[in-house]
């Protein structure tokens, strides 16, 4: 049973990956822990153990006499990052496919309700919560734990890059949309190569938006 500190620790690691390190607005500035704290209700402690845990994982930085600060993703780590979602990716649709195990109806209902966003305007923390609900569907379809587990520790850079990406252009949204639809239909069709060219597009394309200056 999880001790009151423990539990602590992992309601601020939460809130830091979940609502903290994904604003855009965050990038680049310092944390200020008696207001993380408060915030969170919980005391200084767990807040700094969560932050020591993120630096571990490079998402956060400890400046001595200045205290965590959180580097924005350089141009290089998002080319990195958008490199091996396409390795996994593409594997992903090449194993699923050849198991016949396409899980096209979670695929297509977080497309669905993506659409409806995309229309309506709606948040774009939910609208990229599932994006990468569409993606990780078809990782998790190959049945490798460890190629679900790998995909799924990408998850706060994703977001973090995903809402800048929604930022950057006004129909974005719409895109992704499209972009989706024509992987659901290549895997539809098949053919492991149409379907990681379809990948490779989208990630090619999100990331020509991020690396716009």
């Amino acid at each position: 049973m999880p001790t009151s500190r423990e539990s602590g620790r992992e309601r601020a690691l939460h809130y830091l990956r979940e609502t903290v390190l994904v604003d855009p607005r965050v990038q680049g500035t310092f944390l200020n822990e008696n207001e993380l704290a408060g915030r969170i209700g919980v005391s200084r402690t767990p807040v700094r153990e969560a932050l020591l845990l993120l630096v571990a994982d490079g998402l956060v930085e400890m400046l001595p006499g200045r205290g965590a600060y959180v580097p924005p993703l350089t141009g290089r780590q998002i080319s990195e990052l958008m490199e091996l979602r396409g390795v996994l990716e593409q594997h992903a649709a090449r194993a699923a496919m050849d198991a016949c195990g396409v899980p096209f109806e979670a695929m297509n209902a977080a497309l669905d309700r993506q659409r409806e966003l995309a229309g309506a305007g709606g948040d774009p923390a939910e609208f990229i919560e599932l994006d990468m609900v569409f993606h990780q569907a078809l990782v998790d379809a190959t049945g490798n734990a460890l190629l679900s587990r790998t995909y799924a520790g990408l998850r706060v850079r994703q977001r973090r890059v995903g809402v800048t990406a929604l930022f950057r252009t006004e129909d974005r949204r719409q895109a992704v949309c499209a972009e989706h639809g024509r992987i659901v239909e290549a895997l539809a069709g098949d053919d492991p190569d149409v379907a990681a060219k379809a990948i490779d597009e989208h990630l090619q394309l999100t990331l020509r938006v991020l690396l716009r200056a």
